[in-house]
């Protein structure tokens, strides 16, 4: 299959590097120092799954490698629109656009972009950190849960899973990937949040108890908003997220807390404010969201920068 990674950041890197390490046509689009890193040097991955360093072909300039059977799109949320016009044109008859971005708003917009049947759903379930352009650090999971957007089993979402399989990168394919997309917001609208207006790990909010008040009330507010848009999300899901992070997660620095670091802009609105105008939607009060929303757009200089 050939596979375009179109966002060859942390996430999109390290899943590019196993696809192409189990025989896939792998090509990564990425920017900087971090496309001279790859091309000069291929990839260096540390993993709990095992190290791995790896030549990939790399390039600021999708059409030249097109057409693409299937492009997995990491890109930023708040690069949708330009990506989008990068790609225009790459995708194979039948092939597909994964996209793995945070927020529940992207495949609306893609689908806008491509139509509908283009584009599929999908959650990056994976922790990990560029700690150098082409040098990643892979620290939890590790898989992409994804599906069509009308819940279909169709033939092309079992070829991208055995694809997936092959690399060892397979998580589940969902028949309701938008309740996915909205339960992962559950997690990442909540610790990626905080982490970088604290600037901490995960394990040092998970030992404070004031943070875990406050990651609950958010986690909690997610939860009414996203059942609301008709996502289904178990009642126990917080505590699960609780468990999980304490054990497998202490460690991790979230990607929006990476992303402050290396002075790029911030996702707030993936993160928080697609939770904000869902909830005005349906007359939800939340709180605590919209103080982070309020807080993150402060950190980032959006109010100087449209002022």
């Amino acid at each position: 299959m050939k596979i375009l990674v179109m966002g060859a950041g942390a996430v999109g890197a390290y899943f590019g590097a196993r696809l192409r390490a189990s025989g896939e046509d792998v090509v990564l689009c990425a920017r900087g120092e971090s496309l001279r890193a790859i091309r000069e040097h291929g990839l260096d991955i540390t993993s709990i799954r095992g190290d791995l360093r790896i030549e990939v072909t790399a390039t600021e300039t999708p059409r030249d490698f097109a057409p693409y059977d299937l492009i997995l799109f990491c890109v930023k949320a708040y690069d949708t629109d330009a990506a989008a016009n990068a790609i225009a044109g790459c995708l194979k008859p039948g092939g597909a656009i994964l996209t793995l971005q945070n927020g529940v708003e992207n495949e609306a917009k893609l689908a806008a972009i491509f139509g509908r049947d283009a584009v599929m759903g999908g959650n990056a379930r994976v922790g990990v950190e560029m700690v150098a352009p082409g040098k990643i650090v892979h620290l939890s999971t590790g898989h992409i849960d994804f599906g069509e957007l009308d819940g279909r089993e169709t033939n092309r979402a079992r070829s991208i899973a055995g694809v997936f399989q092959r690399a060892g990168i397979l998580g589940q394919v969902s028949t309701d990937i938008m309740s996915a997309r909205w339960d992962k917001l559950v997690w990442n609208g909540a610790f990626n949040t905080v982490t970088t207006l604290t600037q901490r790990r995960v394990g040092d909010l998970l030992d404070d108890p004031e943070s875990m008040k406050l990651l609950r009330a958010l986690m909690r507010e997610i939860v009414t908003v996203a059942r609301a848009e008709g996502a289904k999300i178990p009642d126990d899901r917080i505590d699960a997220y609780i468990a999980h992070s304490r054990k497998n997660l202490r460690a991790l620095k979230t990607s929006t807390q990476q992303d402050l670091e290396h002075g790029k802009p911030l996702e707030y609105e993936a993160l928080s404010g697609a939770v904000v105008r869902a909830a005005r939607r349906h007359g939800i009060s939340v709180p605590s969201v919209e103080t982070i929303y309020a807080l993150m757009r402060l950190l980032d200089g959006a109010p100087r920068r449209s002022s």
